[in-house]
């Protein structure tokens, strides 16, 4: 897998910059205005790392992990009456978790072949 070539990641990051963005232009609790911004800063890291370093499943677990943090803050922290960032919190994680999933198994095929010697490894 080239570096800077998935389109999975760039997605991610582009979640991740909407749900930090969108703080400045939603109603916004300091609970969710915390999550949005962390998690939307740690998906667009989580997404960069990915495009970096292809082949790392590790780091589309942690995507797949913030994606679903960040789609179910609107119930763990109590912002679902907010409509807007509830949604972005909603569509925005939902997008991460399914990106990433969509993601994982090229990536762990891609580190398979480059530990037994494949293609990959070249």
């Amino acid at each position: 897998m080239k570096k800077w070539n998935r389109w999975q990641d760039y997605v991610a990051v582009i979640a991740g910059l909407v749900a930090a963005l969108s703080t400045l232009w939603t109603t916004q609790e300091s609970g969710s205005m915390v999550m949005m911004i962390g998690c939307g800063v740690l998906l667009m890291a989580s997404g960069i790392w990915n495009l970096m370093s292809p082949g790392q499943p590790v780091a589309e677990w942690v995507q797949m992990v913030l994606g679903a943090l960040l789609f179910i803050s609107p119930w763990l922290v109590g912002y679902t009456t907010h409509m807007g960032a509830a949604w972005t919190s909603w569509i925005a994680g939902g997008v991460a978790l399914i990106v990433g999933m969509l993601a994982l198994q090229p990536s762990m095929h891609e580190r398979a072949d480059t530990h037994h010697g494949g293609a990959a490894a070249h």
